[in-house]
């Protein structure tokens, strides 16, 4: 059954949608926010270039224990409550990171809007999942890519302002606090509306069958599908889980392989998102591009076109995941990211050493750089960048979807906290064009690894899920 695509309350379920994906907004933000704060982090408290990428990697240390805590969570308190916690948590670490008085401080504020982000990452694209009608879900959950980019870019774009505004990064700006802290002060204005706007949009119905809710579940289905849709819904959701027992981290063990099959496709899909480098360019994208040459001016507007750039590719893919399918967008991703990352690595492998050892690139090579770099961001976000959230948020069955979430979230915020934290170090000690041979490498793994182990879940409805 279709899930009542047809009968479907289409403006109901989009605007659930545009409040669910403030939390992938608030993703983006708060993972951008950090990009061009570098220097004030360094000047405010001292810190050596490992303190620098400790402090800034601290965020990834609270998203993968918060994408683990909400995978759980959400089976026991519901979807809906968890966001709200989130966005709660998003409030309180943007105003503590922006007033810190201390390295140590900071640093826990930044875990705290970490879990916050995690919890988002893994909740958003499941709720919506849950509401979405099957042909038009793979649409939907993509908008959650829309959201993180946005707002990254709008994290590149008011860096950018209160930077030029001041002067500097760590000039003094309004109220006397310097111009970095106002850019992560910035992030509780939509953290604040996500929080108010998260009373307005029901629990998902999934949940409320898995704890026997039956009736409310059937009025939220209703407001969703219409009456005769839900009542049939609601026996094929209550026919999806186990009857001797609850949704439970257990349910994602296999006896021989420790994780169901489906499981492992999901930690694929969460693991090699993050190896193939697309963070080392939203975090460290200012840093990046200075090394390869460009003015730190220059650096900051070479974010803001990535990131719209990143925001036109996901409407590509809002046009294509639901005609061609998941798998498809996965494989063109793996081969374009694979040939441009190799194309910044043959940039980066030609440039020289001015007198202090920084790479400096010939105004052709620097070219080349920025152009493979923008075609890897757009091939990343046609596919791997929404895709991996849209299958995650779809693929498990009923039963193990928290909980497979939880580990899977788990994963791959600990890769692309493990990614922030050895760049640094990489580029250092290596050199930008063995860091990227070394991405480059992973996208033509990833090619291989999409061709055996992943599944198609195009049309399907979450109670076809198997594995």
């Amino acid at each position: 059954m279709n899930a009542g695509a047809e009968s479907a309350n289409i403006g109901f379920i989009a605007a659930i949608v545009a409040v669910a994906t403030i939390g992938g907004l608030l993703f983006g933000y708060d993972s951008g926010a950090v990009n061009g704060t570098q220097d004030g982090l360094t000047a405010a408290f001292g810190l050596s270039e490992g303190g620098l990428g400790f402090t800034v990697g601290s965020l990834l240390i609270g998203c993968f224990i918060g994408a683990f805590l909400a995978g759980r969570l959400a089976d026991l308190m519901g979807r809906r409550k968890v966001m709200m916690l989130s966005a709660l948590l998003f409030l309180i670490g943007a105003l503590v990171q922006g007033f810190a008085g201390s390295q140590a401080v900071f640093v826990i504020a930044r875990i705290a809007g970490g879990m916050a982000v995690g919890a988002a990452s893994v909740l958003s694209p499941a709720y919506i999942s849950e509401v979405a009608p099957a042909n038009i879900r793979g649409r939907m959950t993509t908008v959650q890519q829309i959201m993180i980019i946005s707002g990254l870019t709008a994290a590149f774009v008011v860096n950018y302002f209160l930077a030029q505004a001041a002067g500097s990064s760590i000039n003094i700006f309004w109220g006397g606090l310097e111009a970095w802290r106002w850019m992560y002060l910035m992030q509780a204005v939509p953290a604040a509306v996500f929080l108010v706007a998260l009373f307005f949009i029901p629990e998902s119905p999934r949940f409320l069958v898995s704890k026997g809710r039956h009736e409310h579940a059937g009025q939220v289905l209703t407001s969703l599908f219409g009456e005769v849709v839900a009542k049939a819904k609601l026996e094929e959701i209550r026919g999806s889980f186990t009857a001797d027992h609850r949704p439970r981290l257990s349910d994602v063990r296999a006896p021989s392989t420790f994780f169901r099959p489906i499981v492992w496709a999901g930690l694929v899909l969460a693991v090699f998102q993050q190896l193939v480098g697309i963070n080392v360019i939203f975090y460290y994208g200012a840093t990046l591009w200075q090394l390869a040459g460009f003015t730190e001016d220059q650096s900051l507007l070479i974010n803001i076109v990535s990131g719209a750039v990143s925001i036109a590719a996901c409407f590509l893919t809002i046009a294509l995941v639901d005609r061609i399918g998941r798998k498809p967008l996965l494989l063109i991703g793996s081969a374009g990211m694979t040939v441009t990352l190799f194309a910044l690595v043959y940039a980066f492998s030609n440039g020289t050493l001015d007198a202090e050892g920084q790479l400096q690139l010939s105004p052709a090579l620097g070219r080349l750089a920025l152009i493979a770099a923008n075609l890897y961001v757009i091939f990343f976000n046609v596919s791997w960048g929404p895709i991996m959230w849209v299958m995650l948020g779809e693929m498990f069955p009923n039963q193990i979807r928290g909980s497979a979430l939880a580990v899977c979230g788990f994963a791959q915020w600990f890769s692309n906290y493990l990614i922030a934290q050895s760049f640094p170090i990489m580029a250092a000690g290596l050199g930008l064009a063995a860091s990227y041979s070394f991405y480059a490498a992973c996208a033509l793994i990833s090619f291989f690894l999409v061709q055996r182990f992943i599944h198609e879940t195009k049309g399907k409805e979450l109670e076809e899920m198997q594995g």
